[in-house]
């Protein structure tokens, strides 16, 4: 007989074999805590309570008084058994929070699991793949009232206040000059007037010798700076002349329709001489506001077109009925992407390279490698965090308060935010905020389901 057991078997003599994967040891474990469970349950038991208790007080306790509340009117005197309910489904705040948390549970889970996913497979290829994870996994230390104060700057609607707004205009300046003086307009009481499209007219046909002069005012000092003094139109000499300056001098005085000392002229314009409808000869002002026109546009009328005026662009209005609900999703984003990257690059990493290098090895390129290897191998890890993600949204209510100004938050308005609007409003109504409560967390219980069977039964494998 050996000497380390029965039969050489090289085991202590009177252990357990392990079996298969170690299942032995773990029966036995099991095995050895029901007999502990099953002798002294007062252990378990004193062990237990102080979590039982934790757990009736700050959620068991909290979720029958929910229940109970919501059963009862504002004053929590009279009983209108399921009036509350009814009542939560015909509010048109209710609807419209049911409408948008539709959005949020759709759209925003799925966006950053696809992007965690994309960042998780990405940052294997990069040296910097640390510091990447490290920046993209910050925002999730941030507090979502704090999240909410930030991105309330960034989606400011003002572009020397927002940033989203500042990258929109900066790169579309980039790429089209924009009106040149848009608060330019003609004097109330000069001889120019505004036609319905917005250019201004020079009434009468322009005769060639006789300078034309077009005053306009509204442009702001500080726009003012760099300008050239407005100078008188130059001698025709058969050509149609005229200035078109800023008629007003800084300090006062001066005589309206008459170009003063110090009174600015008004570059880039476009003149138009328009005969019968049709454009025959246009020109651009120089810097001191002088143009010039060819003789053919002499007896024409003179056009400062609308576009000269156009609104100056200052990007979009986030914070807008529109687009609010969308922009708050953006920054849920921003707060949550890193954490489902983190997570998926930890399923990641536990998946078997062997499996990719075979199917390369077979002739797949690396889009089919990860469509159908990668992301199957990663399924349980997506599921997780889908799932985790779509009970987060179900409850997000710091964004929406703090992103949303007041008179558009009736539009981006969702459940959590509902609950506190009802309840401790302007008209405080506590039992119609106990059944959108109940209700809410009816919404979650299903998906909770789902997640702990699928635990289960990846644990049972």
């Amino acid at each position: 007989m050996d000497s380390t057991g029965q039969g050489g078997t090289g085991r202590p003599a009177g252990e357990t074999s392990p079996g298969p994967g170690g299942s032995g040891r773990r029966r036995g474990a099991v095995k050895q805590v029901r007999s502990v469970v099953r002798t002294r349950p007062w252990a378990a038991a004193l062990f237990l309570l102080p979590a039982l208790l934790l757990l009736g007080a700050l959620v068991v306790y909290p979720i029958g008084y929910s229940l109970w509340r919501s059963l009862f009117d504002s004053s929590g005197s009279g009983f209108v058994g399921l009036d509350n309910y009814r009542e939560m489904f015909t509010h048109p705040g209710t609807r419209q929070a049911l409408q948008n948390n539709l959005v949020w549970v759709v759209v925003a889970p799925a966006v950053c699991t696809g992007l965690g996913l994309i960042f998780a497979v990405l940052t294997e290829r990069i040296r910097w793949a640390t510091a990447f994870k490290l920046l993209v996994f910050m925002p999730m230390a941030i507090s979502m009232l704090a999240a909410g104060i930030i991105f309330r700057l960034v989606y400011e609607a003002d572009p020397d206040r927002g940033v989203a707004n500042a990258m929109l205009t900066t790169a579309h300046s980039a790429f089209t000059s924009g009106a040149p003086w848009p608060d330019a307009r003609p004097r109330p009481d000069g001889a120019l007037e505004t036609s319905g499209d917005g250019s201004v007219l020079l009434p009468g046909p322009a005769a060639a010798g006789s300078p034309a002069l077009l005053p306009l005012v509204g442009v702001k000092p500080q726009e003012l700076a760099d300008a050239a003094d407005a100078a008188a139109p130059p001698p025709g000499d058969g050509r149609l002349t005229g200035t078109v300056w800023l008629d007003f001098a800084q300090g006062g005085g001066g005589e309206p329709g008459v170009i003063d000392p110090g009174e600015k002229g008004l570059a880039g314009i476009t003149v138009q001489a328009v005969r019968d409808g049709e454009v025959v000869a246009s020109a651009t002002t120089a810097e001191d506001g002088t143009f010039g026109l060819p003789a053919e546009a002499a007896g024409a009328e003179l056009r400062l077109p609308a576009d000269n005026f156009a609104a100056a662009y200052n990007g979009v209005d986030w914070l807008g009925p529109t687009l609010v609900t969308p922009a708050i999703i953006g920054s849920y984003v921003w707060m949550w992407a890193g954490f489902a990257m983190v997570l998926i690059a930890a399923g990641l990493a536990g998946v078997d390279r062997e499996l990719l290098e075979a199917a390369r090895v077979d002739g797949a390129n690396e889009w089919q490698v990860f469509r159908r290897v990668t992301v199957p191998l990663l399924a349980p890890v997506l599921a997780v965090v889908l799932v985790t993600l779509m009970i987060n949204v179900l409850k997000v209510f710091d964004l929406v308060l703090v992103i949303a100004p007041g008179s558009v938050q009736p539009d981006a308005n969702v459940l959590a935010l509902q609950l506190y609007t009802v309840s401790f409003g302007t008209r405080t109504n506590q039992g119609l905020g106990s059944a959108i409560a109940v209700f809410l967390l009816l919404l979650v219980v299903p998906v909770m389901i789902f997640n702990i069977r699928r635990l289960r039964r990846e644990r049972a494998r």
